[in-house]
């Protein structure tokens, strides 16, 4: 009891400092007023509840939570009626960029001018649509390599990361140590489980968005990655294992096999941040400590969460205080961050705690390596001005033509032709 009052204590001590500075610029709002929050994530409660609400304690918040697969729906249908629109919403990754577009969702350009200095570039990036920014967000997902430092010992020579990573340098350098992992190992190292699990890399190499001026557009690397993967595909580079399946994280324990029951190492798994904590930490008992990250051939993100607010809000200064306090205070940052080990959206707040964060599990997995610092690295790599709403649809699409190409069922121009085909369904819908 006295160790829960004691870190009671701790939290509003922290939390009164975290808000000192933005209340003084906010004293003079209307902190009396009612907001509505809806979001898919209990992130957001946690952060509203526990941070928030305690250094402002008059503001009234009416928080209301739905399932992700149940949210785009539930807010589409309040901003087509105009009625019970919510004043914030979360907006995650994978629909951001539609409601962003939309011209729903307030300005808050004011926001990231006021705190532009230090914040990180890509979240930024994701919520800005014709040079206004309409959502932020408090967190980064860039993604890594996670590979078996016993593999990398093995048939590379060291685990060290600088040292591996010189054989993942680039995509074509990644496809000629696939075939030296298999050659040294006589076939019974794969690079990766399976095609799929690379796919989130090639899209961070692109340098150019799926759509340019109304039309579709396939960056140069997306095609290297179709050739990259039937060769890897043809020549067993991969364990041929689908992505979440039972196989594939039976790879991550060191058990998995093939289809003659041969044992296969998986040399490595491209995860992001959140992979690490929800993957790795849960499926990697037997090969704990094994582990090591890097960046691989290419920066990529997957995944996070974002925030904006709808643009007829009757609260505007209520709300920009809030979703200014949850993406940019640096203090309340830094509590969360302390708290969770979420990668922040600040470069202040990941510079002053990255060599003391103590996530013991996750240092444990790597072998002593400080994956928050590796992490903010990758971050500032990440390329999110080539994010837009169509992506998902799009990349769906692609992967199946891709998916089709490599099992031989299609030519590689058949293939294509055939995502050029579908895709214009999705632009002639914009």
């Amino acid at each position: 009891m006295k160790k829960l009052i004691y870190i009671t204590i701790i939290i509003l001590i922290t939390s009164f400092a975290a808000n000192r500075e933005i209340y003084a610029q906010n004293r003079n709002a209307n902190n009396t007023g009612e907001i509505t929050v809806w979001s898919f994530t209990d992130e957001v409660e946690t952060m509203i509840f526990n941070y928030y609400i305690k250094a402002f304690p008059n503001v009234k918040i009416n928080y209301s939570q739905t399932s992700t697969e149940k949210f785009e729906e539930r807010i589409d249908s309040a901003l087509l009626s105009g009625r019970s629109v919510p004043d914030i919403i979360t907006l995650e990754s994978f629909f951001v960029r539609k409601y962003v577009e939309s011209r729903q969702l307030l300005d808050i350009t004011d926001i990231y001018e006021r705190n532009k200095d230090k914040l990180l570039k890509y979240p930024v990036e994701v919520g800005t649509y014709e040079g206004r920014v309409y959502a932020l967000s408090w967190n980064a997902c860039p993604g890594a390599m996670f590979y078996r430092r016993s593999l990398a010992k093995q048939y590379l020579g060291s685990d060290e990361p600088e040292y591996v990573q010189s054989y993942f340098k680039d995509l074509d350098t990644f496809l000629k140590t696939a075939e030296l992992l298999k050659s040294r190992s006589d076939g019974k190292c794969a690079v990766v489980p399976g095609y799929a699990d690379i796919f989130n890399m090639f899209l961070g190499s692109r340098s150019t968005p799926w759509i340019v001026d109304g039309k579709l557009n396939i960056d140069p690397n997306m095609i290297k990655y179709m050739d990259i993967v039937k060769i890897m595909h043809d020549n067993r580079y991969d364990a041929r294992v689908g992505q979440w399946s039972e196989h594939w994280f039976a790879g991550i324990r060191g058990e998995i096999r093939d289809e003659n029951r041969k044992p296969i190492e998986v040399f490595s798994y491209f995860l992001p941040t959140w992979g690490l904590q929800y993957v790795l930490k849960i499926n990697a008992n037997e090969t704990s400590g094994d582990w090591a990250m890097i960046q691989g051939p290419a920066a990529y993100r997957w995944g996070g969460t974002w925030i904006g607010a709808y643009k007829d809000t009757k609260n505007t200064e209520q709300v920009k205080q809030i979703i200014e306090y949850l993406t940019a205070n640096d203090n309340f940052l830094e509590a969360w961050a302390r708290d969770t080990g979420d990668i922040v959206s600040s470069f202040s707040v990941m510079d002053r705690i990255k060599d003391s964060i103590k996530d013991k599990t996750s240092v444990k997995i790597l072998g002593g390596q400080n994956h928050y610092a590796s992490f903010i690295q990758m971050a500032m790599n990440v390329n999110g001005k080539i994010t837009q709403k169509t992506d998902q649809e799009i990349e769906s699409l692609f992967l199946e033509e891709v998916t089709d190409y490599i099992q031989g069922n299609k030519t590689k121009v058949q293939a294509l032709a055939d995502f050029r085909a579908q895709a214009q369904t999705i632009l002639r819908n914009q």
